[in-house]
Order: C-alpha cells, then sequence, then structure tokens
C-alpha cells in the first residue's frame, strides 16, 4: 500500500468508496459502521498514552486490537458482493476472538470481585480504557443494525470480534485500576 496523496477531492460531493469502488454515502450506516471502529481505534490509541510504561503486557496486547480494529474496517468496508464471506477479503477470524477470550479470561482472574456497578474513573488509562469501551459498544450497534438490513451482510467473526472487544476493555480498564481495587463505584441513590 502506498498513499502519496491525502486528499482526492473524490468525497466532496458527500460519498465515499468502499474496497472495490462501489461509492457510498458518508451517512451509509457501513460507513458509520467502520467510522465507528476507526474511532474506537483512536480512543484505545489514546489509552495507550497511560499503558506504555506502566502495564507493558496491557500495552502490547492493546497494540495487537488497534492492529485487528484496521483488519475490522477493511472487512466492513468490503461488503462480500455474493452474501458470503469466502470472496478472499480481509476479514475478522474466530482466531481474533479466542485470543480477546483467552485475555480476558486471564485479566478477570485477579480482579476483585464486583459489588456494584463500576464508574468510568480511577487511573487515567482506566478512564481511557472506559472511554474506548463506549465507543466499541457505539460500534457495535452500528453493526449489528447494518447485519440486520436486509441487503447487507457483516461476518460473525465481525461481530463476536467487536462484543468481545468492549468487554476486553472493561476488564483490563479494572486491571490497570489496580485489578479493582481503585474502580470507582456506582452507589444507586446516593445523591437524592
Amino acid at each position: 500500500m502506498k498513499l502519496n496523496k491525502i486528499y482526492t477531492r473524490t468525497g466532496d460531493g458527500g460519498t465515499t468508496a468502499l474496497v472495490g469502488g462501489a461509492r457510498r454515502s458518508k451517512n451509509d450506516l457501513r460507513v458509520a459502521a467502520y467510522g465507528t471502529v476507526d474511532e474506537t481505534n483512536a480512543f484505545v490509541g489514546l489509552a495507550r498514552i497511560h499503558t506504555a510504561g506502566a502495564h507493558p503486557d496491557i500495552d502490547a496486547m492493546l497494540g495487537r486490537i488497534q492492529n485487528d480494529l484496521f483488519d475490522l474496517g477493511a472487512d466492513l468496508a468490503t461488503p462480500p458482493a455474493d452474501n458470503s464471506a469466502e470472496d478472499g477479503a480481509l476479514r475478522i477470524v474466530p482466531a481474533q476472538v479466542t485470543r480477546l477470550e483467552k485475555e480476558i479470561d486471564r485479566l478477570n482472574v485477579a480482579l476483585e470481585p464486583l459489588k456494584s456497578f463500576v464508574l468510568p474513573g480511577g487511573t487515567p488509562a482506566a478512564a481511557a480504557l472506559h472511554a474506548a469501551r463506549t465507543v466499541a459498544r457505539r460500534a457495535e450497534r452500528l453493526m449489528a443494525g447494518l447485519a440486520g438490513l436486509e441487503d447487507e451482510t457483516v461476518g460473525a467473526p465481525a461481530l463476536q470480534y467487536i462484543n468481545r472487544l468492549s468487554d476486553y476493555l472493561f476488564v483490563v480498564s479494572r486491571a490497570v485500576n489496580g485489578n479493582g481495587q481503585c474502580d470507582v463505584l456506582w452507589v444507586p441513590g446516593k445523591n437524592r
């Protein structure tokens, strides 16, 4: 891949090209889905500012996730021409979902058991990871909406990946919060 020209002017009329050349409105649900995946990636990058030195294992995993999110964006930007995933395009695969599940299980072992819902906060890393989690959930909602359209297809591994990613980001936010010791817990009705 070579990107030497940043602007092309081809989107000035409110459309953008999918992989393969088909044009879609910039407010198309598929474009919104992969755009929100890109936004998730940016928030993961922001979180990495806080994990780079203090949590090298987590930071390495977040780096792998950022690469996966580009894979996911490519998957979404390449709708199957014949509504099948056997089209040779870059797709999220079950092994990427399994890796997230293994990481969730590994991190969850050391976490303090939850006694309430967790409010976003605690350490700067945890707060940034919670922000990434909420954007991942929005991406998931858009992807689920896209998958529900009669003339659209989203692969099952792609939907599983984004669902597990938000779970992972929740667990890892607790991990960087002293394995839950610095979590900010919701107190129902506290300010009545």
